[in-house]
């Protein structure tokens, strides 16, 4: 298995942040096999969504709309409404597992591989890519 580490700055408000062109130049020239993408935190996870077309900014009004950023949690440390960031990987899985042909994810059309972070007490995220030669 080879495996690599990626810093991502995700600054001071929620965000959902593409970062299927890091996942694309980890896996160039790989061959076949599969792409795991996992963030070792407690408040993010992995989208594979369509970004640029409004989706993204929707996903983070969903996120809103069932998890609300307000006092009713009982993990209460951080910002006010910090506890529902705690909640939000068992809605948006914080890894996701891609199949690679030739060296290329193969995603759809519209996909992208997205870190989702609506934690703004954290500005820094690690992802972790790891591949699995088939």
């Amino acid at each position: 298995m080879q495996t690599e580490v990626i810093t991502v700055k995700t600054g001071s408000r929620p965000v959902v942040r593409d970062i299927t062109d890091e996942a694309s130049r980890f896996v160039a020239g790989l061959g076949d096999g599969l792409l795991h993408v996992f963030v070792p935190h407690a408040t993010a996870g992995v989208a594979i969504i369509e970004t640029g077309a409004g989706s993204d900014d929707d996903l983070l009004r969903a996120l809103d709309d069932v998890l609300p950023a307000d006092n009713r949690w009982q993990h209460r440390h951080g910002s006010p409404g910090h506890g529902r960031d705690h909640v939000m990987p068992a809605f948006v899985a914080p890894y996701a597992t891609l199949p690679v042909i030739g060296g290329r994810i193969a995603l759809g059309t519209w996909q992208s591989v997205c870190l989702v972070d609506p934690n703004g007490d954290n500005a820094t995220r690690q992802v972790r890519f790891s591949f699995l030669s088939g």
